[in-house]
């Protein structure tokens, strides 16, 4: 029996005030910007029926290459083979020296949000990264565009970081 996405709900929100005092009273602004998206199980628009999660590390200047196309195993065994990615969260630890590095890809890249193949973006220690495409996804195509590389952005030290990939198997 297929295992079943339910409940799929991604959220980001800003909370923060801002305050200038003044002679005899203050003025404060609030901003609570809060959007989010859910998911239905499925293979559609605004659907997902794939998600897979881990905690990784990497060696100094070491690669991690995520074959997005049959060789992640999700949390009950299962091959997780995307044919769209829905979605991308990636945390790199707040002990980590070095930056986590996602996209690049040496060969048959995941290009996805990235624009193009050599594209990557650094996510610096204790921070996050995270974007969507919940509509229509990034395709993924087995032998041609299903590497997505999570790289170590230097030496001496090793980066740990968790991740999550949400799709679609058709």
């Amino acid at each position: 029996m297929a295992s079943v996405l339910t409940d799929t709900r991604i959220s980001l929100g800003v909370t923060t005030t801002m305050s200038e005092a003044l002679d005899l009273k203050s003025r404060t602004s609030l901003l609570n910007f809060a959007r989010g998206l859910s998911l239905a199980n499925g293979t559609g628009a605004e659907q997902a029926d794939r998600v897979w999660d881990d905690n990784r590390t990497i060696a100094p200047s070491g690669t991690d290459d995520l074959d997005l196309s049959g060789a992640l195993i999700d949390a009950f065994g299962a091959t997780a083979t995307f044919v769209k990615v829905k979605g991308i969260f990636v945390y790199a630890a707040a002990g980590n020296t070095n930056n986590v590095v996602i996209g690049g890809a040496a060969a048959t890249q995941f290009v996805g949000p990235f624009g193009a193949a050599a594209h990557t973006i650094a996510v610096p220690p204790g921070q996050l990264f995270g974007i969507t495409a919940s509509t229509n996804g990034w395709p993924v195509v087995n032998a041609a565009s299903d590497l997505l590389r999570i790289a170590n952005s230097g030496a001496g030290t090793s980066v740990i970081y968790d991740i999550v990939i949400l799709g679609t198997s058709a």
